[in-house]
């Protein structure tokens, strides 16, 4: 919990809102429980002792102020320009390092810089800073194209982590060619006078190519590779092991009507659903998943990779799975037909979805059928021919049963924001082609609703026995990042409460919903939260409305939840372990939580280059968008198409002096009416296509602003400008003096 406190402390200093408060006060605004205040109290004394937080006159604290020189992560930007996050926190956050002075930094490295004073602006002292060291290197292997220049041989590096090229010789001893992905290893790193120099280790393929961008993908976040021999070799005894003719003591309901739901391309089926009646008439749900540990001792060559690789990893084309595919989509997998081990919870319910009743068992079951969500859907919607009818009443069960626990789930808090999906359409080459908005059918909220109610009703019996266990956390937003979202959120032509809860929030994304500005309002309230993570720490699940929670549904493609599978043996066999591991699974749950964001992060790009593959021979085509971003230097626009995001720079928003205003979220036109504010619909035009910088430029079809044209001037135009004129004699008087 120590951590937890010191990390959500340290965010609320930090916010460019916070006024020094007193303790009690700091308490109240996390949320800090009276029964936790004493661990948040010694916590932060153990801070303020290290020097992390500072209490000043009246007993108010706050981050110690900037030092002279600080040592902190580098985060570089593509125009040159970067920011150092310093490792120890102060008062003004991070530091800017203009481009003449990054002393050739990347992004990842730690590095000291030499703070200096640019004087105060709005009564806030305003800090620049100079790289002085690069105390340590975030990395020496790097992934690029390799090019011929007049001066030699160079690999200009992919993404934005380094951004200057790397001159390399000896081209040809890893076969490598002109415009090929490379993997480069930093021999010497580059100064003042020279470019960083490299060999190459390895050729990945011609540059554009589907193949060679995921192996660079792959190399670029440490993605893991083939299994090795020994993981193999137990998958393959496991499987010839596997008997289901003798479950032991396993209940056996092969004879229930039980069915998968999945996508068209899915082949580890690890949840199956049943429903049925109890004697007073209530629904009884059955949630049966894939029973991983069976096969997988804790302590195994299995168990040690699944363990280091966290989670499998989606990538379009391309999964790499946490499991051998022996075991995934093979005797692990609930394909129809076979009889398969799973662990089942029954969760009894009332007439409006209110729980009666969970319980657990080991069981062996027979997949009925499996549908995918359009097919459930189509036979939802009536078209019934050639199905099964006790499947059609079990999907009419379902749906009847998820439509109550949702309206439950709704009254209780939970929160469902609406961020729409795309799918990419892909030639047989791996060239994305097209794209269109993803399914959303009602079958995908009816899984949804069943998974949430498994996890939920896992995490609540174990809740109980007093065992520590992987729980998924997601903790409740600080009181500032909620007063930061009902400012931001005026910006749309919406109101919130000062301090906004769950319920508020709540009906905000209802009233959005379906309206232009609905992505952009989902996208600030889910920057407003933080993000959830794995963790032994009892804090609930405030987006789920969940007091506790863990993630139980996923075992073939989750760690986390083979843990969680691991505990509820031992409680279906009354055996559980007293012994405390929360140390041990609190590493764990770092690294999980690591590895489920690399494989995002990994997803997230590989879907940018392949989408700005296929822009980049759109150059001049017109994109519809969405403002979801703005800064001093530009708007950030989403394609709703596509779902990628491109910058229009802040000279081609049309002839004027244009200024971002950020108290009132918005880019206005000094000399005009004009403004830009987010989740305003704007057409644009494709101007350029960086891949390797994965930039995406573009310019308004219409200019916002008609040459020497004036017109009334908006409010927000009228109050920069009057700001701006008031400060002129003020700078006058200062170059008299």
């Amino acid at each position: 919990m120590a951590e937890i406190f010191k990390k959500r402390l340290v965010k609320l200093l930090k916010h460019a809102d916070y006024t020094p408060q007193r303790l009690a006060q700091l308490a109240k605004a996390l949320g800090v429980s009276p029964e936790d205040f004493p661990q948040f109290k010694s916590t932060f004394e153990e801070m303020q002792q290290a020097g992390h937080v500072v209490i000043g006159a009246r007993n108010l604290v706050s981050l110690p102020a900037m030092a002279g020189r600080i040592i902190g992560t580098f985060r570089a930007n593509p125009k040159g320009f970067g920011f150092v996050m310093p490792l120890e926190p102060n008062a003004h956050g991070d530091l800017f390092i203009p481009p003449k002075q990054t002393a050739k930094a990347m992004t990842g490295d730690i590095v000291a810089a030499k703070v200096v004073k640019k004087g105060k602006r709005a009564g806030q002292m305003r800090y620049s800073g100079k790289v002085v060291e690069i105390l340590e290197r975030a990395q020496n292997r790097f992934v690029g194209t390799l090019l011929k220049k007049e001066e030699g041989w160079i690999v200009q590096p992919d993404g934005t982590g380094f951004l200057e090229p790397i001159a390399v010789d000896d081209v040809s001893a890893k076969g490598a060619k002109q415009k090929q992905k490379v993997v480069v290893e930093i021999l010497s790193w580059p100064t003042a006078k020279y470019l960083a120099r490299g060999v190459i280790i390895e050729a990945l393929g011609k540059a554009g190519r589907y193949e060679s961008e995921i192996k660079s993908i792959i190399r670029q976040y440490h993605l893991p590779g083939e299994f090795e021999d020994d993981c193999i070799e137990q998958a393959r005894q496991e499987n010839a092991n596997f008997n289901p003719e003798q479950p032991g003591d396993r209940d056996d309901i092969t004879g229930k009507v039980i069915i998968t739901i999945d996508p068209p391309d899915a082949k580890d089926f690890d949840d199956a659903i049943s429903i049925s009646k109890d004697s007073d008439g209530n629904w009884v749900l059955g949630v049966h998943i894939a029973d991983v540990g069976n096969f997988i001792p804790p302590g195994s060559a299995l168990d040690v990779e699944a363990k280091n690789r966290g989670n499998s990893v989606y990538l379009p084309g391309k999964t790499i799975p946490m499991l051998p595919e022996i075991l995934s989509n093979g005797i692990c997998s609930l394909q129809p037909g076979q009889k398969r081990f799973v662990k089942s919870v029954y969760i009894t319910y009332g007439r409006k979805g209110n729980v009666l009743g969970r319980n657990f068992a080991n069981s062996t079951i027979r997949s009925t059928q499996r549908l995918t969500y359009k097919e459930a859907d189509r036979i939802l919607k009536g078209s019934t021919k050639g199905v099964k009818p006790e499947v059609v009443e079990l999907l009419k069960n379902m749906e009847a049963l998820s439509r109550a626990i949702e309206r439950r789930r709704a009254e209780n808090g939970m929160l469902h924001l609406d961020l729409p999906e795309t799918d990419l359409v892909m030639d047989k080459s791996g060239r994305v082609v097209d794209a269109h908005p993803a399914d959303d059918s009602y079958p995908h909220t009816i899984i949804e609703m069943f998974m949430v109610e498994a996890n939920d009703a896992a995490a609540s019996v174990l809740d109980r026995l007093n065992v520590s266990f992987m729980r998924r956390i997601h903790p409740e937003p600080d009181s500032l990042s909620m007063q930061n979202l009902a400012k931001l959120v005026r910006a749309f032509g919406f109101s919130l409460p000062k301090n906004p809860d769950r319920a508020a929030i709540k009906n905000l994304l209802a009233a959005v919903k379906g309206k232009d500005c609905s992505l952009a309002v989902n996208l600030v309230v889910l920057r407003s939260f933080e993000k959830a993570q794995y963790s032994p720490l009892h804090i609930g699940h405030f987006a789920l409305g969940s007091r506790h929670y863990c993630h139980f549904t996923s075992p073939i493609r989750r760690y986390a939840d083979l843990l969680v599978h691991r505990v509820l043996e031992n409680y279906l066999r009354k055996d559980l372990d007293s012994s405390d591991n929360k140390l041990e699974l609190t590493e764990i749950g770092k690294h999980i939580s690591f590895t489920e964001q690399r494989a995002e992060d990994a997803e997230r790009e590989l879907r940018a280059v392949l989408i700005l593959q296929m822009l980049s021979g759109r150059v001049g085509d017109e994109l519809d968008c969405l403002v979801t971003g703005l800064a001093g230097f530009g708007v950030f626009v989403q394609c709703r198409k596509f779902g990628i995001e491109g910058l229009i720079a802040m000279g081609d928003l049309g002839p004027d002096v244009w200024k971002y205003d950020q108290k009132a979220q918005c880019i206005v036109g000094l000399r005009s009416a004009s403004s830009v504010r987010l989740g305003q619909s704007i057409k644009v035009r494709i101007v350029s296509v960086n891949i390797g910088a994965r930039q995406l430029n573009l310019v308004p079809v219409e200019p916002l602003v008609i040459a020497g044209r004036e017109v009334k001037k908006s409010k927000a135009a009228k109050k920069t400008q009057k700001a701006r004129t008031q400060k002129r004699p003020r700078r006058k008087k200062q170059r008299q003096s």
